[in-house]
């Protein structure tokens, strides 16, 4: 069956592409390219790119119809949590109004299969530690609202329609699969830790009195291949009649924001040591998934650690950034 990967383009979307492609399975890519590079999916010549919005419900049936496509996985939309504070109405209308548009367009052509890139954004700052899936969500910013909310819509559309929907939320991801797909952005820890190197500047630390081992925050890491490998089997599990889920993805272990200067610092051999500032509002002392329930059900579990994911996305910022 043939997939349409929306968002195909961009960071994580075109390494979900690129694993779907190696394990043989056929792929279409839709994206608007505001974000994404085209150049992500060169050396995949059986991969169309259509460029354009989900929110083109024309352009996105006939995609659907051309491509004979029977399954989406949905990973287009805006993600940088400070855009969505000072621009709101604008994340509401990209991840919620482009899902719904999206989800017409799948039931008006008979595509019942779905798989969607969410965000650990949903929890906020839990409680638990690690984070189940049935954790209470109470998300901190319109980004990881626009990811519940559309969670929302997806399992009242599995109930009215019979969509078979699985939802992935993804801790902190990082690392490339290769130089070529690597994260041109700088809104994660990893790319800001770079650019100020780049830069001639200190990286900053947001507050080191968390209640953690080194008073940093703890996060979950999580290697985008590995990210890529969930999307796959998220996917091959929906074409075996499965009815979906609701998956955490990470590592199910933490790192400290002093861990990943650390390990930085080992692979650049430059200087990490941190200014530090004060805590941001609504940070958590520790996020870390529960991992147990993806593995059961979906038989999957991430191989990559922290050194592999520095050394792979240094590699690649190196590759991709201006002489």
């Amino acid at each position: 069956m043939t997939w349409l990967v929306t968002g195909g383009a961009g960071y994580i979307g075109a390494h979900v592409v690129h694993a779907m492609a190696a394990a043989g399975e056929p792929v279409v890519v839709l994206d608007d390219l505001s974000s994404g590079d085209a150049g992500r999916l060169d050396g995949l010549p059986g991969v169309p790119l259509v460029v354009g919005s989900v929110r083109d419900r024309g352009l996105v049936r006939r995609v659907l119809r051309e491509h004979a496509v029977q399954g989406v996985v949905h990973v287009a939309g805006k993600k940088a949590v400070a855009e969505s504070v000072a621009d709101p109405l604008r994340y509401f209308a990209e991840n919620v109004e482009g899902l719904v548009a999206l989800l017409e367009s799948c039931r008006a052509k008979g595509v019942g299969r779905f798989v969607f890139s969410s965000s650990a954004a949903v929890y906020g700052a839990p409680d638990a530690d690690p984070v189940t899936e049935d954790a209470p969500c109470r998300p901190l910013s319109p980004y990881g609202q626009t990811k519940l909310v559309s969670e929302w819509v997806l399992r009242d559309c599995a109930t009215a329609y019979g969509l078979a929907a699985t939802s992935l939320r993804y801790f902190n991801v990082a690392g490339a699969a290769r130089p070529r797909l690597g994260d041109t952005g700088a809104a994660n820890l990893v790319p800001m830790v770079f650019a100020a190197l780049d830069a001639g500047t200190p990286p900053v630390v947001f507050g080191d009195d968390h209640a953690t081992p080194d008073g940093t925050g703890v996060r979950d890491y999580v290697h985008v291949a590995d990210v890529a490998t969930a999307h796959l089997a998220a996917a091959r599990a929906l074409t075996a009649g499965s009815a979906g889920g609701t998956y955490n993805v990470g590592t199910g272990a933490g790192c400290s924001v002093r861990d990943v200067l650390r390990v930085v610092a080992e692979v650049t051999g430059a200087d990490t040591t941190p200014v530090v500032a004060g805590r941001r509002p609504g940070d958590a002392a520790s996020v870390v998934a529960a991992v147990g329930r993806i593995e059961r059900e979906l038989g999957f579990r991430a191989r990559r650690g922290l050194p592999d994911m520095i050394a792979s996305a240094w590699t690649a910022w190196r590759r991709l950034q201006p002489l």
